[in-house]
């Protein structure tokens, strides 16, 4: 399925200026050109980017755990 701008803005709480900067460095995913003026984006590929940053969350505060106490949770 494909999503539009705003719609990748909503799930990802960045502006459409952060969202194409991040394009161009290669950490975000890039948009399917549908047109002479139409993009879009694969609605997975950014569903996946998302869970990405929260796996690397946890695994932050997992590893902060784990310094802290010793152990794993």
């Amino acid at each position: 399925m494909l999503i539009k701008l705003n719609e990748v803005k909503a799930k990802t709480g960045l502006s459409r200026s952060s969202i194409y900067a991040y394009i161009d460095k290669g950490i975000f995913p890039a948009q399917v050109k549908l047109g002479e003026r139409c993009v879009a984006w694969v609605d997975i590929e950014i569903e996946s980017w998302v869970q990405g940053k929260i796996n690397a969350r946890d695994a932050v505060n997992d590893e902060d755990f784990i310094n802290k106490t010793g152990e794993k949770k």
